[in-house]
């Protein structure tokens, strides 16, 4: 952890199917040349031979390259056209031929031939992202329940294992890994593995709960989850009684939704949002700032279906600074 800036280093050799080697090039080609400038400079120095389109693309799913276009989707989308330049200026170095307008370097991609596409949303890029590294490193799908998890009586994994005492639990998390298993009777059960923004946590499920979950249990669905704890020695373990959605178990459960602003633009976009998800009791407060650091509330008026997936869609909205339960 960087203290100045709050950041999370993480190699780039870690991640998934790049490897140290390639990464070592890149890193070395950074500090000869100075840190990459945009995409176009980024191609135009890559080792077209030590780093392929699967490097790219887990590169990109990951966060990477945001510093050169945060547009992860975009750039996911233009990495054949990358890939193409920096193997074109890999031989034009070789060759040793004069550029056709009488330089070197290679001519840098502009940002506009990149694939009009939008970004991923929020949800999807922490899909992509937890795909590319094995774990959620920017955010956590749980994070836009917020309060609605004390509302169901959920409870962090860290704190059950802190406490150390068998009996009956509450928790929520996100899917990342189920192994299903027949036991010696014939019948099904499973293995999940689940994390929230505490940790990471295995569930066994047996056959007849799994038959009423199944569909719940796909990786990146975030579920709640009613079980027993049993603390055995050193070790823990968690028996199922329930699963339900997580999304169901909370709809209804947030009472309003905060949203700061920074300007008036994202207005119309904010009510066509709120405008879609229909009326509900949840209330919705903006919070805008004024000049010299003030800031208004204005609270709007009726009330809407406050969900975690309007709040994620609002966090969505250019201008939007922040969107929070309240």
């Amino acid at each position: 952890v960087d203290g100045a800036k709050g950041a999370v280093r993480y190699a780039l050799g870690a991640i998934k199917n790049v490897g140290v080697a390639a990464m070592r090039g890149l890193v070395e080609e950074r500090g000869c040349g100075g840190p990459f400038k945009s995409l176009g400079d980024l191609a135009g120095r890559l080792d077209a031979h030590a780093v392929n389109k699967r490097q790219m693309e887990n590169l990109t799913r990951a966060g990477a390259l945001d510093c050169l276009n945060a547009n992860r989707r975009q750039v996911f989308d233009g990495i054949d056209r990358l890939l193409r330049q920096a193997a074109a200026a890999a031989h034009e170095r070789t060759s040793n031929q004069m550029g056709l307008f009488g330089g070197a370097a290679p001519v840098a991609m502009a940002e506009e031939k990149l694939p009009d596409t939008p970004d991923w949303t929020a949800m999807d890029r922490l899909r992509e992202e937890f795909d590319a590294i094995g774990f959620y490193l920017s955010a956590h799908p749980l994070d836009s329940y917020g309060k609605s998890l004390e509302r169901v009586g959920a409870q962090p994994v860290t704190g059950i294992l802190a406490a150390g005492r068998s009996g009956q639990v509450t928790l929520a998390g996100t899917v990342i890994a189920k192994r299903e298993r027949t036991s010696a009777k014939g019948s099904r059960y499973a293995f999940v593995t689940c994390s929230d923004t505490s940790g990471v946590f295995e569930v066994t499920v047996f056959s007849e709960v799994l038959a009423a979950a199944r569909d719940l249990l796909e990786v990146g669905n975030s579920i709640l989850i009613k079980a027993s704890v049993q603390f055995e020695g050193e070790g823990v373990r968690f028996t199922t009684h329930a699963i339900t959605s997580l999304k169901e178990a909370t709809a209804g459960a947030s009472p309003g939704m905060k949203v700061r602003l920074a300007s008036a633009s994202p207005l119309p976009r904010l009510r066509e949002t709120l405008t879609g998800q229909g009326r509900g009791r949840g209330r919705v407060k903006l919070v805008c700032g004024l000049d010299a650091g003030a800031e208004v509330d204005v609270a709007l008026p009726g009330g809407y279906k406050v969900s975690p997936a309007l709040i994620w869609a609002v966090q969505e909205i250019p201008g939007v600074i922040a969107a929070e339960e309240m």
